[in-house]
């Protein structure tokens, strides 16, 4: 008995003892638990306060890889409108493709489930021909003649058409003139340019313009044209200095004629629906924002020109001026059969026809 009551005095002491332990550790990691909620709380606090300053959270898409000056122009575009906002707009951008195609995209445009796109005015004018006005050939003489044009009032009313579609058209956006790349010949005139085969983006305006010349086009994907001159199956395109070089055509091509013969702007949309139940001071932060966009994008590309003529060169290009002349007969049989298409279009080439 004095055995049994010694051995249950001693488990006793021990699991009192082990209490008293569990206490003061217990003590120690309550106060490190309360600790974290406040620490969290104070996170949660300034997560949610974030979240608020952020309104609207857009989405942008493109097809343009983030080397290109319109994915550029796009950077600046997030930067002025999250700045100018406070926070309260933010801008998630979506290049290379990333949401599909331009139809693709406008087709999301147009339901909600994208925000803004920068689609190419040849995209565009597959739906709307006003746009085709923009490819006019030699109606500008450099990007930055085109850039002013787009304040016009004719430019404007382009933009307007889009409305119907369940999208508002804000502004335009340049990146470089169009130039002619011929994987192993050296086009001096229209002459040598009939039975070539060149990818040129099956637009309307521009398959006019090329196949007056005798020339035979295929509408070839972008991403896929390195490969289309590789092998063969085209013998040259029509393209950007920019875009040659970030695509690196340089290395399948070896001559590149800077005629700067066309215009290529992208058209910046917007869901309509989205901007319309903006605020007006929010409507007009966005617009400022593009036009800050714009502006960048045409300036520091007009800059680019000479360094982008000499990379090309340096690559083992060989890079040499056409003169709008050689292409007189082409000019006045596009200019005659476009005015005839829409009041638009006619109205666009007599304003800027000198």
């Amino acid at each position: 008995m004095n055995f049994l009551k010694a051995y249950w005095k001693s488990i006793s002491l021990t699991l009192g003892l082990m209490a008293l332990l569990t206490a003061c550790g217990g003590g120690d990691e309550t106060t490190e638990s309360t600790a974290d909620p406040q620490s969290a709380e104070g996170e949660t606090e300034e997560t949610t306060e974030g979240q608020a300053d952020a309104d609207h959270e857009f989405k942008l898409g493109l097809i343009t890889p983030p080397e290109h000056m319109w994915h550029k122009a796009a950077e600046k575009f997030k930067e002025e409108l999250e700045a100018n906002s406070n926070g309260r707009m933010t801008l998630e951008i979506y290049p290379s493709g990333q949401v599909g195609n331009e139809n693709d995209m406008l087709q999301q445009i147009e339901s909600g489930s994208l925000d803004f796109g920068f689609i190419t005015a040849a995209e565009i004018s597959s739906r709307e021909e006003a746009f085709s006005a923009w490819f006019t050939p030699y109606l500008f003489e450099t990007i930055n003649d085109a850039h002013e044009a787009r304040e016009s009032e004719v430019a404007e009313e382009m933009l307007g058409t889009l409305e119907q579609y369940g999208m508002t058209g804000l502004d335009y956006l340049f990146a470089g003139q169009r130039v002619m790349l011929f994987k192993d010949k050296e086009v001096q005139q229209p002459e040598d340019m009939e039975g070539l085969v060149l990818r040129v983006t099956p637009s309307p305006p521009m398959l006019e313009f090329y196949n007056s010349t005798g020339t035979s086009t295929e509408g070839i994907p972008l991403p896929e044209v390195y490969s289309a001159v590789q092998t063969g199956v085209i013998d040259g395109m029509d393209m950007d200095l920019d875009a040659t070089i970030t695509n690196k055509f340089f290395e399948v091509v070896d001559y590149g004629a800077v005629t700067n013969h066309m215009v290529w702007p992208s058209v910046a949309v917007v869901n309509s629906n989205t901007f319309s139940s903006l605020p007006e001071e929010d409507q007009q932060i966005i617009e400022d924002a593009l036009e800050t966009a714009a502006d960048y994008a045409v300036e520091t590309r007009s800059a680019q020109e000479e360094e982008f003529k000499q990379t090309l060169t340096d690559e083992g290009m060989t890079i040499y001026e056409l003169d709008e002349s050689v292409f007189e007969e082409q000019i006045e049989s596009f200019d005659e059969k476009y005015k005839e298409k829409d009041p638009l279009i006619e109205e666009f080439i007599t304003t800027f026809r000198e």
